[in-house]
């Protein structure tokens, strides 16, 4: 006589070769690895491969939609613990500010030149080696006028000054000790205590000086471009406590307000997402009235979007708005200003 069949009960359930949990369904309920060992079709690597990032599963659709049409929404289905049907809010923000790049250089490579454009006398004088005729005004002298980039603290971390001839950018206030001199061919020369770092510099500086003006110009705007995600990622923690300083104070009135910092991160993540989106949209549409339109609905959303999500009278959240764009522009005028120097000195 044969052995007695084993009951299904007595047989061992597979482990899962990641963690080694019991799996005895197609993931592993302890590391959510799949349990079956074959290699997934071409099409269905490519379907994950993207949907990891931007969701083809219907969410990234139903995620646009809503943030670009329903201020706050995203940011109160986020807080309510609907999450699944939504891309994240940190993985949205990326996603669209590498496309906005994107576009952006897509725009700049399709019309080149078309950011810094300069008249064909100057063009034709350099060309010649001598210089463009200028008229009264221009040789007119001209006094120095300077502007300075001004922190939250009132205090200058980026300042220009600028002449007829050119101007200067420096970064003493973060405590770099060199000043970028350019003058009006945007040719660059380093100003600062002499040594290594200054002589490498300029050396950089000169490798950049032998290009055309136009070129000149040009490669500062692809420069821009290379460093822009970089810099519109690390404005967000800046954007989330300027939220959590305008709106600081007992719950009081509005109990559901938010108050903690990660709280505003979510919500200053949706929205320089749906400032990105705008912006793809501004630069991409074929008419001008779509393009004033995005630009009408973008200050009109952000302000929305606030009342929405922080309630409050609609006095206080203009003020509150208005006072939070004010020190954010700033901030984005010392980011760019970083930028530019980044763009001249690195490359």
């Amino acid at each position: 006589m044969g052995e007695p069949p084993r009951e299904a009960s007595a047989v061992e359930p597979s482990a899962c070769r990641n963690c080694g949990a019991v799996a005895p369904g197609r993931y592993c309920p302890a590391c959510g690895q799949e349990t079956a060992l074959a290699l997934p079709a071409a099409g269905a690597f490519l379907r994950e491969a993207a949907g990891r990032y931007v969701a083809l599963d219907g969410r990234l659709a139903r995620t646009l939609f809503h943030l670009a049409f329903r201020p706050g929404f995203l940011t109160c289905e986020y807080f309510a613990g609907r999450r699944r049907r939504y891309i994240r809010p940190a993985r949205l923000f990326l996603v669209l500010a590498i496309a906005l790049f994107a576009v952006l250089r897509l725009a700049s490579e399709a019309n080149p030149g078309g950011a810094f454009v300069f008249d064909d006398g100057d063009a034709a004088a350099e060309a010649s080696g001598d210089p463009a005729p200028k008229s009264p005004a221009d040789t007119a002298p001209k006094a120095p006028a300077e502007t300075a980039t001004k922190s939250p603290g009132d205090r200058a971390a980026i300042k220009a000054t600028a002449t007829g001839e050119g101007g200067e950018i420096g970064l003493a206030d973060l405590g770099i000790p060199w000043k970028l001199q350019l003058d009006d061919e945007f040719r660059g020369t380093v100003i600062g205590p002499e040594g290594r770092v200054r002589d490498r510099l300029q050396q950089r500086l000169d490798r950049f000086n032998r290009m055309g003006r136009q070129e000149r110009a040009e490669e500062l705007l692809a420069a821009v471009l290379r460093y822009g995600p970089y810099a519109l990622v690390a404005l967000l923690p800046g954007f989330a406590l300027l939220l959590k300083i305008a709106y600081a104070g007992r719950a009081g009135r509005y109990p559901a307000r938010p108050r903690r910092y990660a709280e505003h991160l979510v919500f200053g993540a949706h929205n320089h997402a749906f400032v990105c989106l705008a912006l793809i949209v501004a630069v991409a549409a074929p008419w001008g009235a779509l393009t004033a339109a995005a630009w009408l609905w973008l200050i009109f959303y952000l302000f929305r979007s606030l009342k929405v999500v922080y309630g409050g009278r609609t006095g206080g959240v203009l003020v509150r708005g208005a006072l939070i764009a004010l020190v954010y522009l700033v901030m984005f005028g010392v980011a760019t200003g970083v930028l530019l120097v980044l763009a001249l000195l690195v490359g």
